[in-house]
């Protein structure tokens, strides 16, 4: 039994000198800085914005494509050497060498045009030709401005569709943010109390150890002098050895909890963490009414449902005029001139007009185009059930969390007093073990009970403040400031 004790010491002092000689700073920090730092320096919470940096540049590519775009293009040079083949007036065939080199500008400016689904444009460009050889000559073609319209002819507009898809793919990018940071607050809570209760059972564990060697040793003398049977003395051994092997169990568990929220915080393994386990609650209680009518409001879930209603529409709206008469129509009206030297090139620029007007008619195509009509129509149906679904479990979901979350603070309490009973009841029976009123195996179900108690408690601290973030999560409400939740997104892209 000594060599035991001696190896519960070694034991205690390798991880303490462990932990001076890797661990130098000691940080304590109480549930609510935990919070904070995972909320600014997690790796969940740093990806989480990062992703919201991708949703907006994807909003601001779609805000860009409304705005005006201007070009140029340039092509210097487009050398060109080759025999081609030439006829002749009589009908024969010459072979010439080309040699000849291009050289051109293009400023092109284009504006989509929302309303029509159409692009509306204005072009301005100039060109050199050089020709080598025997017949060695240069000249210029211009087209000081060409101003056109380019319209496909369809049922579908896709600009009108994103006009009301990507404001709301936006909007739901802001609030998944919110709620991933909620997610992430969520995390925070469960690697706190995890620490929080290998803190605790390791406390527990040496007090445990402790008292049952102060135990053993007593129980020790009383069968030296034949007061205790050797059935008793060999339970309190075993309690004995029990409380090392728990206490063996607590120290590495407590250093892998460390390392776990060390981790997730994002802190080296020179931090030395030290919880500080909050002890009061705020005094809520959360109407279900008002609760669900700020999910409807805040929730990026509900948002998403919008979004994929008109998503179906939008496939539908396609799938139909894709089986129809397709058309795309094309104008443009302007100015061009060509001329040997640069300095008549914009001279007396002469009229150009082009319309086209390209028409697609399906003549037998088997089916395909009712066919994907057909299951565009179907997809709709089946994401209207399941959006229709997914409401009714949301509600459903806001109502089972806000009861929950109601129930806890009780639960907490009581948690709380049968920590503070099961502490007495074996502090009781400790005594009168003491005094032989009780024999071991009252006083092993009360240190039983006892430690049961305080895991308990830290365990209905968790499910609080878990309930308590979860519903925030939800709804992406403060309720105990009474504000919905929210960010400066400016920030967030800078």
């Amino acid at each position: 039994m000594d060599s035991f004790k001696i190896f519960i010491v070694i034991m205690i002092s390798l991880i303490s000198f462990s932990s001076l000689c890797q661990e130098e700073i000691v940080e304590e920090l109480t549930f609510e800085e935990v919070i904070q730092l995972a909320r600014e320096q997690s790796p969940d919470a740093i990806m989480a914005k990062h992703q919201f940096r991708a949703n907006y540049w994807e909003y601001r590519t779609y805000k860009a494509d409304y705005w005006p775009n201007l070009s140029l293009g340039t092509t210097f040079p487009e050398f060109s050497r080759a025999i081609k083949k030439y006829q002749n007036a009589d009908g024969t065939y010459t072979y010439v060498e080309d040699n000849l080199n291009t050289t051109s500008a293009e400023l092109n400016l284009r504006q989509n045009v929302g309303f029509t689904g159409g692009q509306i444009f204005a072009t301005s460009n100039l060109a050199r030709l050089d020709v080598f050889g025997n017949d060695k000559s240069t000249s210029y073609l211009s087209t000081p401005v060409s101003i056109g319209y380019r319209q496909p002819v369809l049922f579908y507009n896709e600009y009108k569709w994103q006009k009301k898809i990507e404001p709301l793919k936006y909007e739901e990018a802001k609030k998944a943010y919110i709620s991933s940071l909620e997610d992430v607050s969520l995390k925070a809570v469960a690697f706190f109390f995890d620490l929080a209760l290998a803190q605790q059972n390791l406390q527990v564990a040496q007090i445990n150890y402790s008292n049952a060697d102060t135990l053993y040793q007593i129980a020790t003398g009383r069968y030296n002098i034949g007061t205790i049977a050797e059935n008793e003395l060999m339970q309190m051994e075993l309690s004995l050895l029990n409380a090392g092997s728990s206490l063996n169990s607590s120290l590495v568990d407590l250093e892998i909890k460390k390392f776990q929220l060390r981790s997730f915080l994002g802190f080296n393994e020179k931090v030395n963490l030290k919880l500080i386990i909050p002890r009061e609650i705020p005094e809520l209680t959360v109407d279900v009414a008002k609760a669900l009518e700020i999910s409807r409001r805040n929730n990026p879930d509900i948002i998403g449902f919008e979004r994929q209603l008109i998503e179906a529409e939008r496939a539908v709206a396609k799938a139909r005029s894709e089986k129809g008469l397709q058309a795309d129509l094309y104008a443009s009206i302007g100015y061009t001139q060509q001329s040997e030297e640069f300095s008549d090139v914009y001279v007396n620029p002469q009229e150009q007009q082009r319309i086209t007007l390209g028409l697609e008619v399906p003549l037998l195509d088997w089916g395909l185009g009712r066919g994907r009509y057909k299951m565009a129509q179907s997809s709709q149906e089946v994401i209207k059930t399941t959006v229709e679904q997914a409401r009714t479990d949301f509600v459903q979901n806001v109502y089972l969390n806000v009861m929950q979350f109601n129930l806890q603070d009780d639960q907490l309490m009581i948690a709380a007093k049968s920590d503070t009973i099961a502490q007495k009841r074996y502090d009781m029976t400790k005594q009168r073990f003491l005094i032989g009123k009780v024999d071991v195996l009252d006083l092993n179900v009360a240190l039983t009970e006892k430690d049961n108690a305080k895991s308990s408690y830290i365990a209905a601290l968790r499910k609080y403040w878990s309930n308590f973030y979860n519903l925030r999560k939800i709804t992406l409400y403060d309720f105990i400031k009474d504000e919905s939740l929210d960010t400066d997104y400016n920030k967030l892209i800078e």
